[in-house]
């Protein structure tokens, strides 16, 4: 057992957790992650993607455990509630659209943009997005759509379409669909709300997908080490997730984007000092 190993899985599932769900990036964290502990050489570099997509499966479980509630009445009403279906519908519709985007571009996105070269310069862009979206919602007198029940279909879609731009590494899957949604008309809280149900089936499906396709190059030896990822993935999000729907109630994003823009710049700033060396 390389206990070093399973201290970079355990890491590794932290900065997942930590920032899966905050609007910082959660995969541009794990490129940054992995570049400084090494852990593609460590675990293997295709093990070692399929780990980062697999561990967002246990941040995932934290968001159901701590809406278990809304979770549990959504599935039990979809046969007589239309307030349940309808919720479920909305879901789906926003599901659909990263599932087709994947499909279609997921293989050259992980070829060409997955550097952190690429993380840093979206890092500071999305900070820039997020400082410009809340002083247009600070003018706002009044959300249009003042709880996740309120959504519609339509708002629905385009909330899916927007988190397509998530192939990206360092965009935020939570921050394109919460600040794309607050652009829309929803309030932060009903954004937020959205954007944690929207990633159920967005996170669980990659995670599910990347393991069966590349079935090939794992075995059982790699359940250890996985599970370690997902334990930490899980109680970490727990947190996050508890944290922030706290958060959300009496603040805005601006503080996530000046820590975008920072931390982009000094990846930068390092990078082409020679300071510290940013692999792919």
């Amino acid at each position: 057992m390389d206990i070093v190993l399973f201290m970079k899985a355990a890491l590794m599932g932290v900065v997942e957790g930590l920032t899966e769900f905050l609007p910082i990036s959660s995969t541009g964290h794990l490129i940054l992650a992995s570049s400084l502990l090494d852990f593609a050489r460590s675990a293997g570099a295709d093990k070692a993607k399929v780990f980062d997509i697999a561990i967002q499966t246990g941040a995932i479980f934290a968001v159901i455990l701590v809406y278990w509630q809304r979770v549990r009445d959504t599935v039990t009403g979809l046969g007589s509630d239309p307030k349940a279906q309808r919720f479920a519908m909305n879901v789906i519709a926003g599901f659909l659209p990263a599932v087709v985007a994947g499909l279609a571009f997921g293989k050259a996105v992980k070829a060409h943009l997955f550097t952190p070269e690429v993380v840093a310069t979206t890092f500071i862009l999305g900070g820039f997005i997020i400082l410009i979206a809340e002083h247009f919602a600070a003018k706002r007198a009044q959300a249009r759509v003042p709880t996740v029940d309120d959504l519609s279909l339509l708002d629905a879609v385009k909330v899916g379409f927007i988190q397509c731009l998530a192939l990206v590494p360092g965009t935020s899957r939570s921050g394109a669909t919460i600040i794309g949604g607050m652009a829309m008309g929803l309030s932060r809280k009903a954004a937020t709300d959205f954007s944690f149900f929207l990633g159920i089936p967005t996170l669980i499906g990659a995670g599910v997908y990347s393991l069966y396709k590349e079935r090939a190059i794992l075995s059982l030896d790699d359940l250890p080490l996985f599970s370690v990822g997902l334990v930490f993935a899980f109680l970490s999000a727990w947190v996050c997730v508890s944290w922030l729907i706290k958060y959300v109630s009496s603040h805005d994003f601006k503080p996530f984007a000046w820590y975008r823009i920072a931390f982009g710049i000094l990846i930068l700033v390092s990078s082409h000092m020679g300071w510290v060396v940013w692999a792919e």
